[in-house]
């Protein structure tokens, strides 16, 4: 993809289409073609053609810088008003007997 991509001048490599590499690779290795090739080496191949005929369409430039979010805590989704203290707790049973006949 890098080397197809470079054969091309203003080609950005983030154009390249991954996908459009490996189907292409793909489709050489099942139809098992130009095993045995000539001594000329060519850079761009029958993949580096696929991949720049299928480019990406350009980037668009971002407006907001990367940044790594914060979750929110469901602690504080409720509000910050709210009084948070803890409290002992004490339980108490009574038995009361019932009166006699």
């Amino acid at each position: 993809m890098s080397d197809a991509t470079s054969t091309q001048a203003g080609i950005d490599p983030d154009r390249a289409s991954f996908s459009v590499a490996w189907q292409a690779a793909r489709d050489q290795l099942v139809l098992a073609a130009d095993v045995i090739t000539d001594t000329v080496i060519d850079l761009v191949g029958t993949i580096g053609r696929h991949v720049l005929a299928g480019l990406l369409p350009q980037r668009r430039l971002r407006v907001s810088p990367r940044i790594v979010k914060r979750a929110i805590s469901k602690y504080q989704a409720r509000g910050p008003r709210i009084d948070r203290t803890s409290y002992k707790a004490t339980t108490s049973i009574e038995i009361l007997a019932l009166p006699g006949p």
